[in-house]
């Protein structure tokens, strides 16, 4: 029988614990920030601003890669939302840490980190494998996707 073997991450990322744990899977990666209170259908967990690059697009059950939030406080009520509906990111990594994101962080109780040694805007792509380890403030990214390979 095969037996399944990891191949070494492409690259490791160092960061800032915001809310601990570990998750691993695909990306979805945006370079414009997030608005929540409708910005988001939580129902869904699909980005409906109007022009945002991402819009019809769904978040749920991947890793979140975005520069940060925008807008009110209904921000982490919507995010809330999507963990109460099963439509909520596994993770999520940041760059500019407001009180909206981190407090979106923490009710949705998902491993998310922030403050990178590297810009993970510019080494993660949308559909990149990811692995968030919080705890030890790493993140493992597997370009192109899941970084299973068969062994003998």
């Amino acid at each position: 029988m095969a037996t399944v073997a990891t191949r070494p991450a492409d690259t490791l990322l160092r960061g800032r614990k915001v809310v601990g744990g570990v998750a691993e899977g695909e990306a979805l990666v945006t370079h414009e920030t997030i608005s929540g209170w409708g910005g988001v259908n939580p129902m869904k967990g699909e980005i409906i601003e109007t022009r945002h690059e991402l819009r019809g697009q769904s978040f749920a059950g991947k890793i979140l890669v975005f520069p940060g939030a925008k807008g009110s406080s209904g921000w982490s009520a919507m995010f809330h939302t999507t963990r109460l509906t099963g439509m909520a990111p596994i993770g999520m990594l940041y760059n500019i840490t407001t009180t909206k994101a981190a407090l979106g962080a923490v009710v949705m109780r998902i491993p998310t980190m922030t403050d990178f040694d590297s810009d993970p805007l510019r080494q993660i792509e949308t559909g990149d494998w990811v692995r968030i380890d919080a705890d030890n403030g790493t993140v493992s990214v597997w370009k192109g996707g899941r970084p299973l390979s068969e062994g003998i």
